[in-house]
């Protein structure tokens, strides 16, 4: 484990601005997926990354993809005439 890729809870509050007790709550919830190290919690910077939404997850890009395909099934004709206006 590279200490350098993971995140302490305390160190993800900060950079969240929020509370450490927030950051346990959702850890516990299972929101946030962190590591269990002694008494303390990693997260990783992969899961940081989708927390704080500088990239998505899988899950969120089948979502938005099958969002997307949807619409311009449904539309997409209209979509056409308001491009050409």
């Amino acid at each position: 484990m590279n200490i350098q890729e993971y995140f302490s809870i305390p160190e993800v509050a900060r950079l969240m601005g929020v509370s450490r007790i927030y950051i346990y709550a959702l850890v516990k919830k299972g929101s946030i997926q962190a590591i269990r190290i002694g008494r303390n919690y990693a997260i990783s910077k992969k899961n940081l990354d989708v927390l704080l939404r500088l990239t998505l997850s899988d899950k969120e890009k089948d979502t938005i993809s099958a969002g997307v395909n949807k619409t311009i099934r449904e539309y997409g004709d209209v979509l056409k005439q308001l491009g050409n206006e």
